[in-house]
C-alpha cells in the first residue's frame, strides 16, 4: 500500500497530494477534510487498502456523482508502493512524471494528467486557467458572463463543471394524500397517540394532518444539431446534476431524429451519462426537424407526459428545417398535455434577437415563455424564473 507511515510523514504527503487531484478531478475537498480524512486512515489502520479507501470515501465523498469518481481515482493513485510517489512528482511543476496510469473517466484523466513545465509557453488549444488553484474574482464573474459557444476548451471544462454546482429546485405541487406533518389545519391524533405511548404516555408534539407535495414531472426536450452542439453537451450535464432530484424526469434528444436518453439519465456520474448518451444519439451535429421528432413523442412516448402536471422544457435555437404547419400542429398538442411549455433559447444572448426564423417563430407563439440559457450567470437565473412562471 502507497499511504506510507505517518512516522515519516508519507501518508501527510500522500494524503494532501490525493487531495490535489481529487479537487482537480471537480471533487470538493478542503482542509478540514483532508485532517478529517488523515485521522480516518490512522482510524482503520493501513494494513487494508478496502478499508482505507471506505474510510476516506467517507470523509471526503458527498455527492453520489463524485464516488464512482473518487474509487477509480484512489485505485490509480494508490495502486502499487511507488505510483503515489511518482504521481506526487508529476504535480509539481519542476519535475515530469514516469508512470502514467489509463484512467478511463475523463476527470480522473485531467486529474492525473502532468502538468506544462515551467517556461514552457502554453500552445494554441492550451488555455491559461489553473483547475487546481482558486481562480480570482475577475476570472469566475467573467466566465459566468461569457457565451458558452465561445470559450475555449479548458474554459469549457471549468465551466462544465461549474455549471454541475448549480442549484435548479423544481416547483413542486401538493398531491390529494396527506401525512403526519407540522402544518395543517387539522390535529393528527392517530400519530399524536402513537408517539405517547412510545413515551409513557407523556404527548410531547401535537402532529397534524398535511399535504404531501410532490416536485413537477419534467420533461427535458434537447436539440443536439450542428449550431447547437457546444449547449446540448454542456446543458445535458447541467441537467443531469440538477434534476437528479426529480421523481419524475424523461430526457429526449432530438435532431433529425427523436432519441430516448432518459436511461442514460440514471447513471451518478455527469461523465457515464454523457458517454452513454453519446452512444446512443445517432443524429448529433446534424440538421433540425423538431415537427418530426415531436411526432415521434406522440405516437411512442406520449404516456410520458403525466396528466398535464409535466413541465416541458424545450432546449433549441428554434432554426428547424420542416415544414412549420407540422411543428405548429404538435407543439399544440404537446401544450394541451402538459401543464407548461418553456422555450430555452440560446440566442437570446443578442440584444436584437427576434424570432423571425419559421421554426422560432412557431415556438415563440405556442411557448408559454422564452428564457436564456447561455451563460453560467442565466442558469442561475432559471430556477427563479421557472418558480415565477408557474406561480402566475
Amino acid at each position: 500500500m502507497a499511504l506510507g507511515d505517518a512516522r515519516t510523514g508519507k501518508l501527510a504527503d500522500n494524503l494532501v497530494a490525493f487531495g490535489r487531484a481529487l479537487r482537480r478531478a471537480g471533487v470538493r475537498t478542503d482542509g478540514s477534510r483532508m485532517a478529517l480524512a488523515q485521522q480516518a486512515a490512522l482510524c482503520v489502520g493501513l494494513d487494508r487498502k478496502t478499508d482505507v479507501s471506505a474510510a476516506l470515501e467517507a470523509v471526503l465523498i458527498g455527492r453520489e456523482e463524485d464516488r464512482a469518481v473518487f474509487r477509480e481515482l484512489f485505485d490509480a493513485f494508490f495502486r502499487d508502493p511507488e505510483i503515489a510517489n511518482k504521481l506526487l512528482a508529476q504535480m509539481l511543476p519542476s519535475t515530469q512524471g514516469e508512470t502514467e496510469p489509463n484512467p478511463k473517466r475523463p476527470r480522473v484523466a485531467e486529474a492525473l494528467a502532468s502538468p506544462r513545465p515551467v517556461g514552457q509557453p502554453p500552445s494554441n488549444d492550451e488555455e491559461k486557467i489553473d483547475f487546481d488553484a482558486a481562480m480570482t474574482a475577475s476570472e469566475l464573474a467573467r466566465l459566468h458572463q461569457a457565451d458558452f459557444n465561445a470559450l475555449g476548451a479548458a474554459e469549457y471544462q471549468w465551466v462544465q463543471r461549474l455549471a454541475r454546482d448549480i442549484a435548479l429546485p423544481i416547483p413542486t405541487l401538493p398531491l390529494r394524500r396527506h401525512r403526519a406533518g407540522t402544518r395543517g389545519a387539522r390535529l393528527h391524533w392517530q400519530r399524536a397517540m402513537q408517539e405517547a405511548a412510545r413515551t409513557d404516555g407523556e404527548v410531547l408534539r401535537l402532529p397534524r394532518w398535511q399535504r404531501i407535495e410532490q416536485p413537477l414531472p419534467v420533461l427535458l426536450l434537447v436539440d443536439v444539431s450542428g449550431s447547437m452542439e457546444r449547449y446540448a453537451r454542456l446543458l445535458l450535464a447541467f441537467f443531469h446534476t440538477a434534476t437528479r432530484r426529480c421523481r419524475r424526469r424523461d430526457v429526449f434528444a432530438f435532431g433529425t431524429d427523436l432519441t430516448d436518453l432518459t436511461d442514460s439519465f440514471q447513471a451518478a456520474d455527469p461523465d457515464d451519462m454523457l458517454l452513454r448518451a453519446a452512444a446512443r444519439i445517432q443524429d448529433f451535429a446534424g440538421g433540425t426537424r423538431l415537427g418530426e421528432s415531436l411526432g415521434t413523442l406522440r405516437r411512442r412516448h406520449a404516456r410520458r407526459l403525466v396528466g398535464r402536471r409535466s413541465v416541458v422544457l424545450l432546449i433549441s435555437d428554434g432554426l428547424d428545417t420542416g415544414e412549420p404547419e407540422a411543428l405548429a400542429q404538435e407543439l399544440a398538442w404537446l401544450k394541451r398535455h402538459c401543464r407548461s411549455l418553456l422555450w430555452l433559447n440560446p440566442l437570446l444572448r443578442f440584444d436584437g434577437y427576434a424570432p423571425i426564423a419559421r421554426g422560432a417563430a412557431v415556438l415563440h407563439q405556442q411557448a408559454d415563455a422564452m428564457l436564456a440559457v447561455h451563460n453560467l450567470s442565466r442558469l442561475e437565473e432559471l430556477a427563479t424564473s421557472l418558480r415565477q412562471l408557474l406561480r402566475a
